[in-house]
């Protein structure tokens, strides 16, 4: 692989314009294709296997044009204070507003609109009153002025004194990522510069990355229709792709750079850095792909088109670090290098003298740190990352509802307002169907009102046929409570299969319950992965298995920081949370995916340098030592700007992306400094020899997929003209290196 990558990357240097012109023809085809596409929807949500999912599937058949996953919509109003809402001032208005919904902007969406004084729903102190409004289609299909309709609806009644407020998901919109992401790319702008010293080396990362952003995020809302992806695909892809982009980038310049400082011709450089570093930018790359993709065992389609799409776009990533990176550096000739480098590089005079004597850098000064206190620095590590992961052990998972929502939001006043006027529970009413006749249905009824957590069952309203019906149950607790959650299995394991529970609280508690079910199995697939994967580019048993436990330890930890923030509202504040609540059942699964993948790119980049100088003869403590000093400030970099990519996103309007953002980010810290950077190598030390460890019988059959790149080192050593006059077989010479990155 690291022969043909190397010619790859010759070739892209060679012909960079035809390169450069290909994909930004390829950008300009994506993007319009992406403005001549429809505006995407929410996607189809639903869950194969479930109890929920099947009474959907079940009232589609029975009651068509039911709409039972349309949008729904409560306007909750209050009167003033020693009024009630049926007097003969605010009846009225309440009437004006329905049928001023019924037969105003977006009537074509409503499937229906319930008076309150016909439908009962006045609170029983007569202060308070909802509007139903159901829609035929889902929320993200609604039209805005649709949206700015429902919106406007109570403008005239709160101008007389009513505290008019909405509720329902009709109001959910596409998250708005804010400025957050913009300040994260700044912020890695800088870091770039500070690592390379150099504006052009600087901006190429950034500038590649975008290109592979901009096409995948285009492509995504191109086909975001043709296969039903929902609007929070791109969030994703764009979350994933900017931080691997400018990471795979960063490493090949980064060894390009290395490469000139050995004195070779600009083009073997290119071919040099794409043949090593794009070795380990194909690896790694194809580890985030694989557990982004493998997220389609969890068996639910939303998260599975999540999972793919963003794929895709690391796959971009990869193909954009390994053929523009190097055509654009074609482009940019020396100007890639410091100025001081440039002249001794470009200039007269050798790159360096002979024997000259260097200053250690940072990477160095940690390496020989940790070897000479490995059982300390280790205890310190894994003790420390225990501690923080121990909030996860309380870790409680749900789906987001409004009274998630901040206390500022129309969406949580209403929620507000109806728990106190008519109890938690009229928030996630439930949803029984019953596939049978009204004597069955009566009697599914009957023995629902004897449970203790009803607070009310409305009578069953029977279909056409008569051979099915609907129950409304509304609990006595709040949606998200353990209470409302037992009262559904409580109602479910007294039936028998012809009576189905669903709703939008037991849709949540279903999602939730596989998502549990499925953490394991996809964690043992991970992790098993890892090991394999790391076990043939490593040639290593204890190597893989090190590096699989500290990815198990910096995930725990990662969560149990989720729960802290998010759940016990610890920091809160800081990072913008203002209401706690459940984390999101897709969290730890999601978090597994993604960590796993990001993490292998700096096990990868920072122990196979190790490895190249074990295998080049150095003592196993010294080879720490030498792959720290040459990977040690770009995996920093990478990791910084990764962090700062994924915090951007903090400041998103939805909780979600915001808990994603924060959770991503922490995980990388927790996993680039902590295990990587500090753990890896102490154990290392403590297992000398050891660590590069494999079975002759199993060295036998492991196919060689040489990410460091030996092959092609001989390959160079035995035809190579020796450009630069070195060619590189006994591996980099430390002293004539001239940019120390």
């Amino acid at each position: 692989m690291a022969t043909f990558l190397y010619r790859l990357g010759r070739g892209a240097f060679r012909r960079r314009r035809f390169v450069a012109l290909l994909w930004v023809a390829l950008l300009f085809v994506a993007g319009f294709g992406a403005a001549s596409a429809s505006a995407p929807t929410s996607g189809s949500f639903s869950i194969p296997g479930t109890e929920a999912q099947k009474a959907f599937d079940l009232l589609d058949q029975r009651f068509p044009g039911m709409a039972a996953d349309g949008a729904t919509a409560r306007i909750v109003i209050k009167a003033p204070a020693g009024e009630k809402v049926d007097s003969a001032a605010v009846k009225p208005q309440v009437e004006k507003m329905v049928s001023e919904l019924k037969d105003g902007v977006g009537r074509d969406q409503i499937a229906s609109v319930a008076n309150p004084f016909e439908a009962q729903a006045v609170s029983q102190d007569g202060s308070t009153a909802y509007i139903s409004v159901k829609y035929k289609v889902s929320s993200m299909e609604l039209t805005d002025p649709t949206r700015e309709a429902l919106k406007e609806s109570g403008t005239e009644a709160k101008a007389s004194g009513l505290n008019v407020q909405i509720g329902g998901d009709a109001l959910m919109a596409t998250p708005e990522t804010g400025s957050g992401e913009i300040i994260g790319i700044a912020i890695a702008a800088v870091v770039l510069v500070i690592t390379f010293g150099s504006l052009i080396a600087a901006g190429l990362p950034l500038l590649t990355a975008l290109i592979g952003v901009g096409i995948g995020i285009s492509s995504i809302t191109a086909l975001a229709n043709v296969l039903d992806l929902g609007s929070t695909t791109s969030t994703l892809a764009m979350m994933i792709g900017l931080a691997v982009g400018i990471d795979y980038a960063l490493f090949i310049v980064s060894r390009y750079r290395s490469e000139l400082a050995e004195g070779r011709e600009r083009e073997e450089a290119a071919g040099r850095a794409v043949g090593t570093a794009g070795s380990a930018v194909v690896f790694a790359g194809l580890t985030v792909v694989i557990a982004l993709v493998g997220l389609a065992v969890v068996n639910i389609p939303m998260l599975t088109k999540m999972g793919a799409a963003a794929a895709g776009t690391v796959v971009i990533a990869v193909l954009v670090a390994l053929t523009l990176v190097p055509a654009l550096l074609g482009f940019a000739g020396k100007k890639v290098l410091p100025a001081g480098a440039k002249s001794k590089l470009f200039g007269k005079g050798k790159p360096v003298a002979e024997g000259a004597e260097q200053k250690p850098n940072g990477g160095t000064r940690w390496a020989r740190f940790i070897l000479r206190r490995p059982v300390m620095v280790l205890l310190v590590a894994v003790i420390g990352l225990g501690a923080v992961a121990i909030p996860a052990g309380k870790l409680e998972m749900g789906l987001p509802d409004d009274g998630s929502q901040p206390v500022s939001t129309t969406q949580r006043q209403a929620y507000d307002l109806l728990s106190e006027g008519f109890g938690p529970g009229f928030n996630g009413p439930l949803m029984v169907v019953v596939d049978g006749d009204k004597a069955l249905a009566d009697q599914t009824a009957e023995r629902i009102k004897g449970l203790g957590g009803v607070a009310a069952v409305t009578p069953p309203a029977l279909n056409k046929e008569g051979d099915a019906a609907v129950i409304t149950v509304v609990p006595k607790d709040r949606p998200s409570s353990e209470q409302t959650e037992a009262l559904v299995h409580e109602i479910r394991d007294g039936s028998g299969d012809e009576v189905l529970v669903t709703g939008a609280t037991a849709m949540n508690i279903d999602f939730s319950q596989k998502m549990n079910d499925a953490l394991l199995p996809y964690l043992a697939l991970v992790v098993g992965l890892a090991f394999l994967l790391l076990m043939l580019v490593f040639r290593s048993i204890l190597v893989p298995l090190k590096a699989a436990l500290g990815f198990l330890l910096s995930v725990v930890a990662a969560l149990g920081a989720v729960v802290a923030v998010f759940q016990w509202g610890w920091l809160g504040s800081l990072f913008g949370v203002e209401q706690t609540g459940p984390i999101m059942s897709m969290m730890p699964i999601f978090m597994v995916g993604v960590v796993f993948g990001l993490a292998m790119d700096y096990e990868v980049f920072l122990v196979t340098r190790m490895r190249e100088a074990y295998v080049h003869g150095e003592r196993p403590g010294q080879a720490v030592v030498t792959g720290f000093q040459y990977s040690a400030r770009v995996v920093v970099a990478a990791a910084v700007i990764m962090i700062a990519v994924f915090s951007g996103f903090m400041g998103a309007t939805e909780q979600m992306v915001k808990m994603i953002g924060f959770g991503l980010a922490i995980a990388v810290f927790f996993d680039a400094f902590v295990v990587r950077m500090t753990i890896v190598p102490a154990v290392l030390a403590l297992l000398g020899h050891k660590a590069w460890w494999l079975p002759k019988w199993l060295d036998r059959i492991l196919p060689n997929v040489d990410v460091e790149g030996e092959s092609l080192r001989k390959h160079l050593g035995e035809s190579a003209d020796g450009a630069g006059g070195s060619d590189g077989s006994e591996g980099p010479d430390k002293d004539r290196e001239l940019v120390n990155v």
